[in-house]
């Protein structure tokens, strides 16, 4: 992932928590006293979003190389693990903690629950997947969030792949005028999906030649109709109502795919602390590039 691509994102994050600087730190620190600080985990969980966070501290301007880094995304953290810890400005510290600490747990957490998901489906034919139900402007990040977790991606946008829902059918007047009208509008290479709501309905997306076909708040038993019924003639995903608690039932039904919303839209995040140990007035790191004033750098 090319982390530039954030920048604008990120800077635009400093400066809603920083519009006219960090009046704390300033009373307190100033531009010679540097800090060295380090990421601990107070839970168990899986990393995600450490290059991120790194970047936070970069365009405020940390030093690279003062960096020391101990675990990488998608490896499982147990409570105490220390991250990583890294060195700069005290005032740079302070001002891009939570800017980087609200993403790194937000992303450590869907990473974590999805991992739960993925270990509760073991041993089945399913895969894990979100939805869209993502946060305005973070949806990449939630889904390499995601996949750091173990689990796959479904769509990424609307742009993607067809998915003809309740809505869409309910307006048209059935399942096969909706794929009808679709397959007549779209090229060969693009995937149609139809949510179903009973038996009935997936006997018609499947005569309508349907490529994936969403089981939608369907019961297991009534899924274990369906997989039957379908017999690997369309992928078979499983959608609404499933928790961690109830999703093993769901994958032992037979589907290809389990998708749960909850994985971005519900989370909780990962709980990791940044410590600051004693700082100093030294001017070591100014050799490599560091003045110690806080400044937002667009380009690095």
């Amino acid at each position: 992932m090319n982390l530039k691509l954030f920048d604008d994102f990120l800077l635009s994050a400093l400066r809603e928590d920083m519009p006219f600087g960090d009046i704390s730190s300033e009373a307190v620190f100033d531009a010679a006293n540097i800090s060295t600080a380090r990421l601990v985990a107070k839970a168990d969980g899986v990393l995600c979003g450490l290059s991120l966070f790194r970047r936070v501290f970069e365009l405020l301007g940390v030093p690279r190389d003062t960096w020391e880094i101990f675990f990488a995304d998608g490896e499982k953290l147990h409570k105490s693990d220390v991250i990583c810890t890294f060195s700069g400005p005290t005032l740079a510290l302070l001002a891009g903690e939570r800017t980087g600490l609200n993403l790194l747990q937000h992303l450590s957490g869907i990473a974590a629950q999805t991992a739960v998901a993925v270990a509760a489906v073991e041993g089945t034919d399913a895969i894990v997947t979100e939805t869209r139900k993502t946060l305005p402007g973070l949806r990449a990040l939630q889904k390499y969030a995601v996949r750091m977790g173990g689990g796959h991606n479904h769509r990424f946008s609307l742009s993607d792949a067809v998915m003809l829902k309740d809505n869409h059918i309910d307006a048209v007047g059935g399942i096969a005028s909706a794929v009808a009208k679709v397959r007549a509008a779209i090229g060969h290479t693009v995937k149609v999906e139809v949510e179903t709501r009973n038996i009935d309905e997936v006997r018609q997306a499947l005569e309508a030649g349907t490529d994936i076909i969403m089981l939608d708040n369907m019961a297991p038993d009534d899924m274990r109709k369906a997989v039957v019924l379908v017999n690997h003639r369309a992928v078979l995903e499983a959608s609404g109502g499933i928790t961690l608690a109830n999703i093993r039932e769901y994958a032992e039904t037979g589907v290809d795919v389990i998708s749960i919303g909850a994985l971005t839209h519900s989370v909780m995040a990962l709980d990791i602390s940044m410590q600051i140990a004693g700082q100093s007035q030294k001017n070591c790191l100014q050799s490599q590039g560091c003045s110690g004033k806080i400044t937002l750098r667009g380009k690095c």
